[in-house]
């Protein structure tokens, strides 16, 4: 939740539309600038509202820059829940 001010800053940042599209998916307003999306369709923005213990900017991250970290598989799985193939326990 924000405080009353960012609300009203945001609001006149970002305006009226994009403001009602923010409080009903995320419940809070963010306004920042555009910085890049990833492959599976995420934005990404830099916001100088709030600071994150951050070395190094988003677009400066190797992890980022990649979109590929060590232990993610190299293509995208499905989502299998409620379906077959799901993972089943059993009783012994």
């Amino acid at each position: 939740m924000s405080t009353i001010t960012r609300t009203w800053r945001n609001l006149r940042r970002i305006g009226l539309k994009e403001y009602a599209h923010q409080m009903m998916y995320m419940g809070d307003t963010k306004a920042g600038t555009y910085i890049a999306t990833d492959r599976y369709g995420n934005k990404y923005y830099e916001n100088l509202d709030e600071e994150l213990p951050l070395d190094k900017p988003p677009t400066e991250d190797a992890v980022l820059r990649t979109g590929q970290r060590t232990w993610e598989l190299p293509e995208h799985r499905e989502n299998l829940t409620a379906s077959r193939a799901a993972f089943k326990t059993y009783s012994t």
